[in-house]
């Protein structure tokens, strides 16, 4: 349950405990439920409606203390600190999950201050709530939080959310990303004024139709909270959904012009055909792949590859940004 992770976001996964629900169309294909099933003989039986949560070892629990041991060397040898991505086969903030055990996830986190702890969450509205049942008024500086959005309507749900909730930093899992997503954009019907920027943490200036007309109040007015990091990426396993390149771009350049850091983790199984890095070369992929498919997508060509041959190249670049 513990591992140094080949995940490009973080240097450790630590996972409390094991089971969740599917509550978000991101959900759909979770690789999660499927890995409980292939260990418990072809059922999920942590996975579900009613289905109970299973805490992790003992052992298990003692890992980050030896990765808070290793911390200040850690940072010497890199210049940064260490990323702990917490509850990559659960959700911290699971209505399912015993209070107790998130009790005691608080008192590890703060055993190890040297770590930067990511708590990514599908359930973003219960996050303040139990934030505040761990750790009371203040959330300690080395809890990043984060909400997975997966398309736009998500994201005017639930953006908001995540920036009324106290965190060091807080940041988007745009993964798997299933539509164009406008950050800058975020229509939160339960705050007045005009729609928000995300990426920014003002609020647009609105006409008296309220409708944005695209700036915002940068001199009187305080901003809130801002998007502080974006993560994308695609889908991956046997029933991946493509991700379409002009969504990625999109993103990039929206964080580019709110100078946010933008990581893009992968295309998933699917490969846009010249937009990701190679056209030949992914050609070639698609002729070797035995039983390989290609689509056109929006009209655009997109090639079943696998996640290997995708890649993580945007326009032949690679984007690791990450907050300092």
């Amino acid at each position: 349950m513990v591992q140094q992770t080949a995940i490009e976001w973080a240097d450790h996964t630590f996972n409390p405990w094991e089971g969740c629900q599917k509550v978000s169309p991101g959900c759909d294909h979770c690789y999660a439920e499927a890995r409980n099933a292939r260990f418990a003989g072809g059922v999920s039986v942590n996975f579900g409606p009613g289905a109970p949560r299973r805490r992790t070892s003992v052992a298990n629990w003692q890992t980050p203390l030896r990765w808070q041991a290793d911390a200040a060397a850690f940072a010497d040898l890199t210049g940064r600190r260490q990323r702990v991505f917490c509850a990559s086969l659960a959700d911290v903030f699971d209505n399912a999950v015993d209070a107790q055990w998130r009790a005691d996830l608080a008192i590890l986190i703060l055993k190890t201050p040297d770590l930067d702890w990511l708590l990514l969450t599908k359930r973003i509205g219960n996050a303040a709530a139990m934030l505040k049942a761990m750790f009371g008024d203040q959330v300690p500086p080395n809890v990043w939080l984060g909400a997975t959005i997966v398309n736009q309507v998500e994201a005017d749900r639930d953006i908001p959310k995540l920036l009324a909730t106290p965190a060091a930093r807080r940041f988007l899992s745009m993964e798997p990303l299933l539509g164009p997503v406008d950050l800058k954009t975020i229509r939160n019907a339960a705050e007045p004024g005009g729609p928000l920027n995300g990426l920014t943490g003002y609020q647009a200036l609105t006409s008296a139709g309220g409708r944005g007309v695209g700036y915002y109040f940068a001199e009187d007015h305080e901003p809130v909270a801002r998007v502080d990091w974006v993560i994308v990426g695609g889908e991956s396993g046997r029933d991946a959904r493509p991700m379409h390149f002009t969504w990625v771009r999109s993103l990039r350049d929206q964080c580019a012009g709110a100078g946010v850091p933008f990581l893009f983790k992968q295309w998933g199984e699917w490969a846009p055909v010249g937009a990701s890095s190679d056209e030949e070369a992914l050609s070639l992929a698609l002729r070797e792949r035995r039983g390989s498919k290609s689509f056109l997508f929006e009209g655009d060509r997109y090639g079943f590859v696998g996640k290997k041959r995708a890649g993580r190249l945007l326009d032949g670049v690679t984007h690791d940004g990450v907050p300092a």
